[in-house]
């Protein structure tokens, strides 16, 4: 965890280099705190679309599992893996990259527990920047990011212009972030949580600084049609944007998620998107 003085909340510009830093730095830090806290719910192969806990195995939004058998897939901002695991065992290729090396220490861990149980091979994990991906042209047929990378990155029309160059023509990139509106009310899980304080039109980053004033965590707004906007120009076709309801079963609450808003407001978009 971040030693010395709380971090300061504000609101202000981000540019790509401060954001990546800080976003590098606050997730080698808190990774082990996160894996913990949040772990059980993830699980170790399980593929979950947002708290909400859409399953990719019963959404199918990347297409039926049964024609996942031999796709190469790259999962961008993949944590721990947990998706990239459930490709595996479905027979697809997946490639796991994410900014942290802590949370790809974590998704070692897990394969090597995974193998020591009789499980499969090791996944290949790649520490790289979404707005950089270090991959050749047409490399993928898939690409997928559950909550990763794009809150946290300030060009995120360049991630999506990466994707499009890393896959191949058909080939689907399916993510999913915390839902727009949301950035119109605070973070919190209860009664407070439901009255709208901010413009939902202001795209100034949400930033946690230091008493000198340098980023330690930083994440981007975009509007739905900011995104639509930059699947489009990316060469890339939006195809269904999917907003989970919360499920009666779901009673846990993560961060500013909670049944009580999850039932009155939209907490998460899935953007399901093709490669033209």
């Amino acid at each position: 965890m971040i030693q010395g003085p709380e971090p300061e909340a504000t609101r202000r510009k981000a540019g790509i280099t401060e954001s990546s830093r800080a976003n590098r730095g606050w997730w080698d830090r808190n990774a082990d705190d996160y894996q913990r806290e949040h772990g059980g719910f993830l699980g170790d192969d399980r593929f979950v679309w947002g708290p909400e806990g859409l399953d990719e195995a019963d959404a199918g939004l990347l297409g039926p599992a049964a024609e996942l058998k031999g796709r190469s897939v790259l999962e961008i901002g993949a944590g721990a893996a947990q998706c990239s695991r459930w490709l595996a065992a479905r027979g697809a290729l997946p490639v796991a990259l994410d900014l942290s090396r802590r949370q790809l220490q974590h998704a070692r861990r897990l394969d090597e527990e995974a193998r020591a149980a009789g499980g499969a091979a090791a996944l290949p994990l790649v520490q790289a920047d979404a707005g950089f991906l270090p991959f050749a042209d047409a490399s993928f047929d898939l690409a997928c990011s559950a909550y990763g990378a794009l809150p946290f990155v300030a060009d995120t029309a360049r991630v999506h212009r990466e994707v499009r160059r890393v896959l191949r023509p058909g080939g689907r990139w399916v993510f999913s972030v915390t839902h727009p509106v949301r950035w119109a009310f605070p973070d919190e899980p209860g009664e407070e949580g439901l009255t709208a304080v901010s413009s939902y039109f202001d795209r100034t980053p949400y930033v946690e600084q230091d008493e000198r004033g340098l980023a330690v965590y930083v994440e981007h707004h975009r509007t739905l049609g900011d995104r639509v906007r930059e699947i489009a120009a990316a060469g890339l076709r939006l195809v269904d944007l999917v907003e989970p309801e919360w499920p009666a079963w779901n009673e846990q609450e993560w961060g500013g998620w909670s049944p009580l808003r999850g039932r009155l407001l939209p907490g998460t978009a899935v953007f399901v998107c093709v490669a033209e």
